[in-house]
């Protein structure tokens, strides 16, 4: 939904379960800037292979990283993902891979089992940018 949302600045209620890559256009500091986005959700009961996430991993050149804050298993995952994604990525460079974690879902406040803090701290033990949105 958050790619969507960045892609047509419309909000979508209902969100398949699905992979897509999205390719847009961005002008950014007076530079047109090509995106590639891989869309991958995450489903408890979904199995990743290695060398799919692998693929995707090698694929990428930055990584957002979305949990909801009202679902403390999407939280709780997330430092597992990032060491995965550093050890593939950093392993070859000695260059910083870009990650951001997303706390989505802000809105329904009522709901949350994650607090902001706990975001906060979690990208930056594992040296992350970090926001929450709606």
């Amino acid at each position: 939904a958050l790619t969507v949302r960045f892609l047509t600045r419309r909000f979508i209620g209902e969100y398949g379960d699905m992979e897509f890559i999205y390719s847009h256009n961005l002008t950014v500091d007076g530079r047109e800037i090509l995106f590639h986005i891989w869309d991958v959700p995450n489903s408890q009961e979904q199995t990743e292979e290695g060398s799919s996430e692998e693929k995707r991993i090698q694929w990428a050149d930055s990584f957002v990283l979305v949990y909801s804050i009202c679902d403390r298993a999407s939280f709780n995952i997330l430092p597992l993902k990032i060491q995965f994604i550093k050890a593939a990525k950093e392993g070859q460079s000695q260059e910083k891979v870009p990650i951001i974690i997303v706390g989505n879902k802000r809105d329904l406040h009522h709901q949350r089992v994650v607090s902001s803090e706990e975001g906060r701290l979690l990208a930056l033990s594992l040296d992350c940018g970090f926001y929450e949105v709606s």
